[in-house]
């Protein structure tokens, strides 16, 4: 009897603990790729459902797109980039979403040219040129302001609309010069093209001049109000992902190569080392800390969204846009 009075009770209990779990649909900003592992380190060790979640992860289809799914609520939580939640804030100031957790300390945004056709180290060599651009790609939001801080005369500098999927086969079959995109997403998917590493020419707007940040975790406001310990143990449980993945790149590809078979671990494991490097791990991060921002430095980046993405001569103040009330402690975020 008393076997299975215990018995039920651990049911019980099992029952309420599983009742308790604060569900969170969360969107990424693309694909199941290398960089995400993060995202499912966290799932798949149980970072999460320590902190009681209940966490599910889709795609996403770019950067800037995530945004509207989370201000939605849609999803609860979601991934995206900082400057484009910058731009909508200014447009729609009652918008419910506020950036958590800065991931890409340094952004990858990027333009991506062969040698071949004409493209050099130097952003002058864009001129000239047509560049492939997808409408909803972050880093392409980015060019009015890339394009004053290099010097670049535009009127010499055709613009062509494509989709993400035809973007690096066209740059490969030489019918645009170069491409917008992230570093480790472009640079690799041109090598699976079969283009030569040393054709291959990337151009860092953040090697030039446009220094901002790139992709945070968002959270919805009215979300947010009503869970905020769910927030924080959701920022929590993502940090250990992110310094998992940060300590040992190879061994975080298995868990996104779960959720993609066609994947090629090889090709995933560089990619994420080179978001690691560019992205992740920057030295203002070794520094600081994984996750924060400097406030000093998201002022001044309004400044460059004036010019790229037509921000207001009032844009919402760095407070409102990032909450770092959700991070936890700073020694728990250092790198290693």
């Amino acid at each position: 009897m008393r076997r299975l009075i215990g018995f039920a009770l651990a049911l019980g209990l099992s029952a309420s603990t599983a009742a308790a779990a604060t569900d969170i649909k969360f969107t990424l900003d693309w694909k199941f790729e290398g960089p995400a592992a993060p995202f499912f380190i966290a799932l798949d060790k149980g970072y999460f459902e320590a902190e009681g979640l209940n966490v599910t992860i889709d795609t996403g289809a770019g950067s800037r797109e995530s945004i509207p799914r989370v201000a939605t609520g849609a999803y609860q939580m979601g991934f995206g980039d900082i400057n484009a939640l910058i731009k909508l804030m200014d447009e729609q100031p009652d918008l419910k979403v506020k950036a958590v957790m800065m991931a890409y300390e340094r952004p990858p945004f990027a333009i991506i040219g062969r040698k071949s056709l004409g493209i050099t180290d130097d952003p002058k060599s864009l001129e000239g040129k047509t560049l492939g651009a997808p409408p909803p790609d972050a880093a392409f939001g980015q060019w009015p302001a890339f394009a004053e801080v290099a010097g670049l005369d535009t009127s010499k500098i055709t613009i062509e609309n494509v989709g993400f999927p035809v973007r690096e086969p066209m740059l490969a079959q030489g019918q645009v010069q170069a491409i917008f995109g992230f570093s480790f997403s472009s640079v690799l998917n041109l090598k699976a093209q079969g283009i030569a590493e040393d054709d291959i020419v990337t151009l860092m707007m953040g090697d030039h001049g446009l220094d901002l940040y790139g992709n945070v975790v968002m959270v919805n406001t009215d979300f947010a109000a009503a869970n905020p310990d769910a927030v924080k143990g959701f920022v929590k449980a993502l940090v250990k992902g992110y310094l998992d993945a940060i300590a040992d790149p190879a061994a975080a590809i298995p868990y996104v190569m779960k959720r993609n078979e066609v994947l090629d671990a090889a090709v995933e494991t560089e990619r994420l080392e080179m978001a690691v490097t560019d992205s992740m791990a920057t030295a203002a991060v070794k520094a600081n800390g994984f996750g924060g921002v400097d406030m000093d430095k998201l002022a001044k980046t309004m400044e460059f969204l004036k010019i790229s993405m037509g921000v207001s001569a009032n844009p919402p103040a760095p407070e409102k846009v990032f909450d770092p009330s959700y991070l936890p402690p700073v020694e728990e975020r250092m790198v290693k």
